[in-house]
């Protein structure tokens, strides 16, 4: 292996483990560290055997889309961990194929690591949230619909998408984007309003009977 070579080899090694260190302090996810990493060294490694290689250009970017698409079925991952997946590929086949000059590779390395480590701060759209609810009642009112969650979430809701309307059941299961912190003031009704329409004939709902079971969190 050239000079150069080696320099790229050792830049995406540092990159790599960057990447993963970033990866781990915020998400705790060991097993996906093992797996940037592995994913990281193993295309590197094809893809200096590519460059060393008589191939056609076709062959290394046909080998880079099936590892691009690599799903792993025994746990679920967010968009955010296949940004990560995305990046260790990148890194690896660009510190592995034979470059025209040293400058470049290593600027675009420092670039990936650099997006990802400011796009994935939590202080970047730090109050942005998003959960999937299911109601307990079916809410055909889209308006009534955003006055619940927002009570309910505590937030001002941004966009929300019905994805079961159960009439039947009277249950609602809404795939919500939310601002914490931003709800809309609700005034108070005035004192024994409450009680007055409590004395309507028909059975009692409590404040709190509308719960909602927040899927991947917590009520």
């Amino acid at each position: 292996m050239t000079t150069t070579a080696l320099i790229l080899a050792a830049t995406d090694l540092v990159a790599a483990i960057l990447l993963s260190a970033i990866y781990f302090q915020r998400h705790r996810r060991r097993d996906l560290v093992v797996a940037f990493l592995g994913v990281n060294v193993g295309v590197l490694a094809v893809a200096t055997v590519l460059g060393t290689a008589e191939v056609a250009l076709g062959l290394g970017l046909g080998l880079f889309g099936v590892l691009s698409i690599i799903r792993l079925r025994s746990s679920e991952i967010t968009q955010r961990e296949v940004a990560y997946y995305f990046a260790a590929l990148a890194i690896g086949l660009i510190c592995g194929l034979p470059p025209t000059d040293l400058a470049t590779p290593l600027l675009l390395v420092a670039l990936i690591v650099a997006v990802l480590a400011v796009a994935d701060h939590p202080r970047v759209l730090s109050r942005a949230r998003h959960q999937t609810v299911h109601l307990d009642r079916a809410i055909a009112d889209e308006t009534e619909l955003r006055a619940e969650l927002e009570r309910l979430l505590g937030g001002e809701v941004t966009g929300l998408t019905v994805q079961q309307l159960d009439l039947v059941d009277d249950t609602t299961l809404v795939d919500v984007r939310y601002r914490v912190g931003g709800a809309r003031p609700v005034a108070a009704a005035p004192r024994g309003v409450g009680e007055l329409s409590d004395a309507a004939p028909g059975p009692r709902r409590s404040a709190d009977a509308a719960f909602a079971d927040l899927l991947g969190g917590t009520r």
